[in-house]
């Protein structure tokens, strides 16, 4: 069986673009994950050490996507995949959704992506 921790929602302000505006400026985004993993020890024990820290992974996620500067969002949520994979060996797969909402007038750019760990 399969437990999927989700974080919807994460709000960051970063580079991301090839414009020079988008060079220059941070821009907002959101962030959706989902973090796979096999069945929680947690859905028993009610610890925090038998499941994922949501916490951690939601700020180690947004410290390497400032620190990036990428110029693509398909990069950037590659990153995000692998800054979730780094804070914890249990999870298994991860699904990205990254959007960039003031991309273009009346429009939400985004990207998904589903990355399972090597």
């Amino acid at each position: 069986m399969n437990d999927t921790i989700l974080l919807e929602g994460l709000r960051l302000e970063c580079i991301l673009g090839d414009l020079p505006h988008e060079r220059t400026f941070p821009q907002e985004l959101f962030l959706d994950l989902e973090l796979v993993c096999d069945e929680l020890p947690a859905t028993r024990t009610d610890a925090l050490a038998d499941t994922v820290d949501y916490v951690a992974v939601a700020e180690r996620v947004r410290t390497a996507l400032i620190a990036a500067r990428c110029r693509m969002i398909e990069r950037a949520a590659q990153l995000a995949a692998e800054a979730a994979f780094a804070c914890d060996a249990r999870i298994h797969t991860v699904r990205v959704t990254l959007r960039k909402p003031h991309a273009l007038p009346g429009v939400v750019a985004a990207v998904r992506l589903t990355r399972t760990r090597p």
